[in-house]
């Protein structure tokens, strides 16, 4: 059985736009454009894209958390709109972080909530509570109010809320958003120890190097459209020839825009890191253009720091298709 089965999924939200002091028009909002997926059994499927992308709308509507406007989906053989209590009992959520917490119980007394939720019975969703605050070391503070909790904490206590029901297939939104680097590395070895007891896992992010490190397959999302998917080796190999100069320093607007026009530059993205401005740079002739590429950029007034040819990484493939980087906020 595929735990998730999506076929031309579609959301459209309707908003009242102001114009002027006394008049308004209604604007649509395309979130999902007929997104279609298939995630396999046992496997870490990655949403990869930037904010605003559509990864949470799309991840809402699987958990019925939003009624889409058009397609069908079928989470765990469920149909989407028309089984969505028996898809709620099948699946573990983390989708809002900490804000789905309730910061006036304790950690333990919000694992046992959630679990009368999904109606287990008394004395096993005690169980599973000790159950996870021992797998997540939360034993110090699981009967401290969740308000005197850092932000770390708080995270680490929402995913254990999303594994409470012991659901077949686990949906995490962003789940190492605010962590530390060291807190965020012990949750993606979570993810990976439950994957290997068996659960299909759902993890949306826009960090490249999350996807590359723990999915087994990825789709790319844009704008609302799924513009690539498969394994990250397939989805690397999808750039045939390409390959990756990337440039960083002191770059006028002007400098960035005559690179752009020059014969052999497939893609190019800025963006602002540390200070200076990173040029990412696909190009199928690396060789070639290297020399183009130092004389434009320095006759128009750049000043170089360093220049880097690389391997091909996931966002790569993103900048190839849009021409954009992942940290962009898409959202309208």
């Amino acid at each position: 059985m595929q735990p998730v089965i999506v076929q031309n999924l579609s959301k459209i939200y309707h908003s009242k736009q102001r114009q002027g002091l006394f008049k308004s028009s209604r604007r649509e909002v395309h979130a999902l454009k007929n997104v279609s997926l298939e995630i396999r059994e046992g496997e870490i499927f990655g949403l990869l894209g930037p904010n605003g992308a559509g990864k949470t709308t799309l991840i809402k509507c699987l958990t019925t958390l939003l009624l889409p406007t058009s397609g069908r989906a079928w989470i765990n053989g469920y149909e989407l709109t028309k089984e969505d209590d028996a898809i709620r009992a099948t699946v573990g959520c983390m989708l809002m972080g900490e804000r789905g917490l309730y910061w006036k119980l304790t950690g333990r007394e919000n694992l046992v909530f959630f679990g009368a939720l999904y109606h287990l019975p008394p004395a096993e969703r005690k169980r599973r509570a000790n159950e996870i605050i021992e797998r997540l070391n939360l034993g110090e503070i699981a009967d401290r109010t969740v308000e005197t909790y850092s932000s770390g904490q708080k995270m680490k206590l929402a995913f254990g809320k999303a594994l409470i029901n012991d659901a077949p297939l686990l949906i995490l939104d962003e789940p190492t958003n605010t962590l530390d680097v060291p807190s965020a590395r012990e949750l993606r070895a979570m993810v990976r120890e439950l994957n290997q007891e068996g659960k299909t896992v759902i993890y949306t992010t826009h960090i490249m190097a999350e996807a590359e490190t723990l999915c087994d397959r990825v789709a790319i999302i844009d704008k609302g459209r799924v513009i690539a998917s498969g394994t990250v080796a397939e989805l690397k190999e999808s750039l045939g020839q390409e390959t990756v100069i990337r440039l960083e320093g002191v770059i006028p607007q002007q400098a960035s825009e005559a690179v752009r026009e020059l014969s052999g530059v497939s893609q190019l993205a800025v963006t602002a890191v540390n200070g200076h401005n990173l040029l990412t740079i696909v190009t199928p002739n690396q060789q070639h253009l290297l020399p183009q590429l130092i004389h434009t950029l320095t006759t128009h007034g750049a000043i170089l720091r360093n220049i880097t040819p690389q391997e091909v990484t996931l966002e790569d493939v993103f900048i190839a298709h849009t021409g954009r980087t992942l940290a962009e906020d898409t959202r309208e």
